[in-house]
């Protein structure tokens, strides 16, 4: 039942962001193409790991329950970030309800001064870093695999806290605060890149099992619990360097305003 509400869930705002998408094109001001296509991948990354037999693999196998958790945190999140959804989608609604939604966005609104704080470098890596933390710990990630309640919560947070990570450095609109000095924000992916390798370390090298959940469906499957959780852990620690792909983006982007700039600059020694 819960897999066809988020099934209904995820064509209703991809058929919103579409309608929207389509009138902004017909009035003249489609958004980029490319960003369609990544609000779509990000979409599609959220079925992957929800709707798939990933879902059901993850129940009995602790690296795709890995993958499970990679998928809604370092694909889906910033894929629909990247689709820049929010003006996209309101104008996919009425007029009326576009207002409605757009309210408690508007500059002063609780909900905007809210999200300004929770998206914040500083703070947005804390919330990210600490629930992706508290979730490996043994009590939380047991209830998790023994109660659907607490698993629907898990991953309702790690897409959530994901989102919260990713803004300041997609930046989608709105614009909740301004952009971040590049060297701050390289240190902000590196220190991501290092906690992410820590946790996978942590999972990687003890050579027992952390997980009594895992145990016994390890002893069903004729597997061992302690390499599984050795190939989560090593799934983790790799897909740390998702996190430099952005860093080489910035780079290459400071890079070619540079250069820019000093076009302008020796265009203008020459008049």
């Amino acid at each position: 039942m819960l897999k066809v509400v988020f099934g209904f869930l995820l064509v209703w705002v991809g058929a919103l962001y579409g309608r929207g998408w389509w009138r902004l094109y017909r009035i003249g001001h489609p958004p980029s193409r490319w960003r369609l296509a990544v609000y779509g991948l990000g979409l599609a990354a959220l079925a992957a790991a929800l709707l798939s037999p990933i879902d059901d693999l993850a129940d009995e196998l602790f690296p795709m329950h890995m993958v499970q958790h990679l998928l809604l945190t370092m694909f889906a999140a910033p894929l629909v970030l990247l689709g820049n959804p929010l003006p996209v989608v309101l104008w996919g609604v009425s007029r009326r309800v576009r207002h409605w939604l757009a309210s408690p966005l508007i500059t002063g609104a609780r909900l905007r001064t809210t999200l300004v704080v929770l998206t914040s470098l500083p703070v947005a890596w804390l919330v990210y870093v600490f629930d992706l933390w508290a979730w490996h710990v043994p009590l939380l990630y047991q209830a998790a695999l023994e109660h659907e309640t607490v698993h629907v919560v898990e991953h309702a947070a790690f897409f959530s806290t994901a989102l919260l990570f990713w803004w300041p450095i997609v930046r989608p609109a709105p614009r909740l605060g301004p952009r971040a000095p590049l060297g701050f924000a390289i240190f902000y992916l590196l220190a991501a890149t290092a906690q992410n390798t820590a946790l996978g370390a942590m999972l990687t090298l003890p050579e027992r099992s952390f997980y009594p959940f895992y145990d016994e469906t390890a002893r069903r499957l004729a597997v061992n619990a302690a390499e599984e959780q050795a190939a989560a852990g090593g799934l983790m620690w790799i897909s740390g360097h998702m996190y430099l792909l952005p860093i080489l983006v910035m780079l290459y982007n400071f890079s070619q305003r540079s250069a820019d700039n000093d076009a302008e600059d020796f265009a203008m020694g020459d008049r």
